[in-house]
């Protein structure tokens, strides 16, 4: 082999044994902060919180899908909710290969350590369009957009499908709160329409997670309270298009030329 060969097999060796070290950095540092979620008495606070919907009417998950956690290689928010999502598979009783993950940011080692973990990727961007198709299904969506939740309860707008579901993210109290009523009925029609038919719970507030879970709550849908809106409710399903909206706060398809993820970008 010719001099310049050799380098390049060398250079290629280096960069796929730093790619690795980097992704057992970024594993250890999960394990980390889940005995972190652990030792601090946090998920022992959330646990309740988490099991609630259980107690009412919601069917146990039978699979999990995450949207927008972030670069949790470098963000130790991002890095908690991580940890937080897998104590939450195990306490459901959700296998990780059941859970499905995406993010347009996450790197090619990120990608390596959820796979990993046992964690499988999306393969393209659905801008939370995401069909539970008849299976009782956990979102998990800490720090979304609007926009996301959105489109979401569109995809899966019946009371049999909405029952279907628990999402842990952003407060639609909170949403409904901050938002003008017009603005919040023009631009995210679907949460408006489902506030009379949800229950929702609210993380506990931890000193040392203010940032990381804050206005996070648990939401779910039972078929009585979504039996009892009003017909009309359910008559318009058409697509979110978000033509007046100012702060979309998502990724849409069309923003960014590669929208698969990492693993699929490196095959």
């Amino acid at each position: 082999m010719a001099a310049g060969g050799w380098r390049a097999a060398g250079g290629r060796r280096r960069r796929r044994e730093a790619a690795e070290e980097e992704e057992g950095t970024v594993l250890r540092r999960v394990r980390e902060a889940r005995d972190d979620l652990l030792s601090s008495g946090f998920w022992a606070a959330s646990a309740g919180a988490v099991r609630a919907p259980l107690g009412g009417s919601a069917e146990p998950p039978a699979r999990c899908v995450c949207y927008g956690l972030g670069r949790f290689g470098g963000c130790p928010a991002a890095r908690h909710q991580l940890a937080f999502l897998l104590l939450l598979l195990e306490e459901l009783g959700v296998p990780p290969g059941r859970c499905s993950l995406f993010d347009p940011a996450f790197s090619a080692q990120e990608a390596a350590a959820l796979g990993q973990l046992g964690l499988r990727l999306l393969p393209e961007n659905e801008e939370g369009k995401h069909g539970v198709e008849g299976s009782a299904t956990l979102f998990y969506m800490v720090h979304c957009g609007k926009a996301l939740y959105n489109n979401l309860l569109w995809r899966n707008w019946s009371a049999g499908a909405l029952s279907k579901m628990v999402i842990i993210g952003n407060s639609f109290k909170g949403i409904e709160e901050r938002l003008l009523s017009r603005v919040l009925e023009r631009d995210y029609s679907y949460i408006a329409k489902v506030l009379k038919g949800t229950e929702e719970v609210a993380l506990p507030a931890h000193p040392r997670y203010l940032d990381t879970f804050n206005d996070t709550s648990v939401h779910w849908f039972p078929l009585e309270k979504l039996k009892g809106l009003s017909p009309e409710v359910w008559d318009f399903v058409e697509e979110p298009t978000y033509q007046d909206c100012d702060d979309l706060e998502i990724i849409r398809k069309e923003d960014r030329a590669d929208q698969r993820s990492p693993a699929a970008t490196e095959t």
